[in-house]
């Protein structure tokens, strides 16, 4: 069952709340602390993207730094985001009419309003995974593999990643969705999840190494210059982070520790303040942290209350 995790508070009254089901592993993959069930089946969504990236990468994808980052990003669709797509499409010889993501608006409110004064649309590099799409494509060139199909389960792309995460998540996903982006999602446990963070964090393998380190490197590929994921990453150097729709987060610690979380109802306020709970939890604290964890409730623009863990 799942655990109240997040209180929302105003005025000194528990206006509401927000369950979910959160775990800490050790190092040694051990239960080290636990709300909810850590084996609840869940879709991580974009949390998956790590596993994703590194597959990509040993079926030969040549991404490093900046670029590789952002194939495991959910962008915000900022210049420098809508360039490094381009460029990936680019190195295959491909532009934007082969990506299969949805036309969207960034997800960067800033972001957002600024296409919109400027009389721009909706746009498939606009959408978050576009990075991750345009990775795919590239894997694809290289492979020699069919590129108008390759969201499909059966592309050999899609078979390959399957085989990523269930090696890295220690377990058979559950289920198979499509995501927003229109790709494959793969279901594990809370507690899979974890270990999927970890093995990519700790990797002693090539590719989960140019992940992790790319997307340690470049926080603002990952999340955006503005999102609290991307702050969170800054705060916490060596760390390996990756939040997903509908209230999923990855935190994997310098120390080895895999934090991963999902909010049962999938609403976004709640996930960086459980998240940030948790970390004080563990001993693990920083400003940033800090201010997450307590976001303020406004009430005729002043300060009425505000958004906590419910535990310790």
């Amino acid at each position: 069952m799942s655990e109240v995790l997040v209180e929302v508070r105003r005025g000194g009254v528990v206006e509401g709340v927000h369950r979910g089901h959160a775990v800490v592993l050790a190092p040694d993959g051990s239960v080290e602390r636990a709300w909810g069930d850590p084996q609840a089946p869940i879709l991580p969504r974009s949390s998956n993207k790590p596993a994703q990236a590194s597959a990509m990468v040993r079926a030969g994808l040549p991404l490093d730094g900046e670029l590789l980052a952002l194939a495991a990003a959910s962008h915000s669709g900022e210049e420098f985001h809508i360039d490094g797509v381009r460029r990936i499409l680019a190195m295959g010889g491909l532009d934007e009419s082969s990506l299969l993501t949805p036309p969207e608006l960034p997800i960067d409110d800033p972001v957002r309003l600024e296409v919109q004064l400027a009389g721009g649309t909706a746009s498939s590099t606009y959408m978050n995974c576009s990075g991750k799409h345009a990775a795919m494509l590239l894997t694809c060139v290289v492979n020699d593999w069919p590129v108008s199909d390759y969201t499909s389960p059966e592309h050999p792309l899609q078979r390959m990643i399957v085989a990523e995460i269930t090696e890295r998540a220690g377990e058979q996903p559950w289920a198979v969705a499509v995501d927003g982006c229109g790709a494959p999602v793969l279901g594990l446990t809370v507690a899979g999840l974890a270990r999927m963070g970890a093995s990519i964090a700790g990797a002693d393998d090539e590719a989960g190494r140019r992940v992790a380190d790319a997307m340690r490197g470049n926080p603002d590929w990952v999340a955006g210059t503005r999102r609290d994921a991307a702050a969170l990453q800054r705060s916490l150097p060596g760390a390996l982070i990756k939040e997903g729709a509908e209230s999923v987060y990855l935190v994997v610690l310098p120390d080895g520790r895999a934090i991963a979380l999902k909010i049962e109802d999938g609403g976004g306020r709640a996930r960086p303040v459980a998240m940030a709970g948790i970390l004080k939890a563990i001993g693990v604290d920083n400003d940033v942290i800090e201010s997450q964890a307590h976001p303020v409730l406004l009430g005729g623009g002043r300060p009425v209350g505000e958004i906590v863990p419910a535990f310790g």
